[in-house]
């Protein structure tokens, strides 16, 4: 993606593209699975941790992102969708490799409608599965 298309997206969002909130953002697109805080501050040394994560928040305020707890209470951070907007059909399940320390979206697995008990409104959900990936599991089996 190059500038201009991810200064008319943060644009759509009602965010002003920044040249840190432009680097995040490319940043976010290269990888096709989540970020923490930590991997985007290693990916950019040219921003600090703190400018990172106030970026971040704003991009969580305006759906460009969303996160999620990874199985060991770290955030990780990935773009709603290819649109970059967030909807409904990004509450997808994420998979972490208690191995790799991977994590994984699982878009193609279907979560089944669940029903609150009454007087319970849910505004987010996160579904995290702790396992091995294809990767650790075959290297697992040889050993």
């Amino acid at each position: 993606m190059n500038s201009e298309e991810t200064i008319l997206r943060l644009q759509h969002k009602g965010i002003k593209p920044t040249a840190n909130r432009i680097l995040v953002y490319r940043t976010l697109c290269q990888k096709a699975s989540p970020l923490s805080l930590t991997n985007l501050e290693a990916m950019m040394p040219t921003m600090d941790k703190s400018s990172i994560f106030r970026v971040l928040s704003l991009f969580l305020q305006h759906d460009v992102v969303h996160a999620f707890e990874d199985g060991r209470g770290i955030i990780n951070y990935e773009l709603c969708n290819e649109q970059g907007t967030c909807d409904h059909h990004d509450s997808h399940l994420h998979f972490y490799c208690e191995h790799c320390q991977r994590s994984f979206c699982l878009d193609n697995v279907q979560l089944s409608d669940f029903n609150l008990p009454e007087g319970f409104c849910a505004h987010d959900f996160s579904f995290v599965i702790k396992g091995l990936c294809p990767q650790c599991a075959k290297r697992q089996h040889k050993g």
